[in-house]
């Protein structure tokens, strides 16, 4: 049996976090009725069944959403999302040391990525910033769907019931069952059609209910990452520019 860490603790919700549903709305005012950046993706395990790293798991899994639909796939290494995991944590986690592992807050990891990037696959080192971030409702099905149609996916953090870490099935939401809360979780949503959401956790690909996320979410970020989101020619693979939102948030978090 396939051992499944959780490790994303308790939300830190910041008021000056810019809530992009608006924004997006206007950016891209008819939802696709379905898209996938990921469907044929072999999803690494990246140590999260010996340490609790979801949280740069979802990081690893959004540049290889990313880079796979834009330009040429970067697919972290073990070592280096358990690397950025102890960049983000206090004390700094070490695999030699089991009481390090302690998790992540979800805030911290966004708020490192973009201030002082994290450690990829390139030379002297790699290093992957994001642009900017900003909250979006998961109880909203239009908002998550535009946020992973138009920006590649969607970061989100799950209160996780105890029966989702021991199935391979899909994630759906029935108040007859028993959904005692494991602890939290994080994954990176990369698809949707009109009925499941698509991720992937723990190596594998899953698929989740809008009703589930409703139930279960607990916060949710879209990502802006020019860096890997962008072809050569700044734009997205569906041709859409990034400069009128990424303006925009700025201009709020500068306010």
């Amino acid at each position: 049996m396939v051992t499944r860490r959780l490790g994303k603790l308790a939300p830190r919700h910041d008021s000056r976090t810019f809530r992009m549903s608006a924004s997006l709305a206007r950016a891209l005012p008819v939802i696709p009725p379905s898209a996938n950046w990921a469907p044929d993706v072999s999803w690494p395990m990246w140590c999260n069944d010996r340490y609790g790293c979801c949280t740069q798991v979802s990081v690893a899994s959004a540049i290889r959403t990313w880079t796979g639909a834009a330009q040429a796939p970067i697919l972290l290494t073990d070592d280096q999302v358990l690397e950025n995991y102890s960049a983000v944590t206090s004390p700094p986690f070490d695999p030699d040391q089991p009481a390090t592992d302690r998790g992540a807050v979800v805030l911290d990891v966004l708020n490192r990525w973009i201030r002082y990037g994290l450690t990829m696959p390139g030379s002297q080192p790699g290093r992957s910033y994001l642009t900017a971030y900003g909250a979006i409702d998961p109880r909203n099905r239009q908002s998550v769907q535009r946020a992973i149609a138009f920006l590649g996916g969607a970061y989100i953090g799950l209160s996780l019931p105890k029966w989702c870490c021991d199935t391979d099935n899909d994630w759906t939401y029935d108040p007859q069952q028993d959904n005692s809360i494991a602890g939290g979780h994080a994954v990176w949503l990369h698809g949707y059609d009109a009925d499941w959401l698509s991720l992937n956790t723990w190596g594998g690909p899953r698929r989740m209910s809008c009703e589930f996320l409703a139930q279960f979410c607990d916060e949710a970020y879209g990502l802006v990452a020019r860096q890997h989101w962008s072809d050569i020619h700044g734009v997205s693979p569906k041709g859409e520019a990034l400069d009128t939102l990424v303006a925009e948030m700025r201009m709020v978090s500068d306010a």
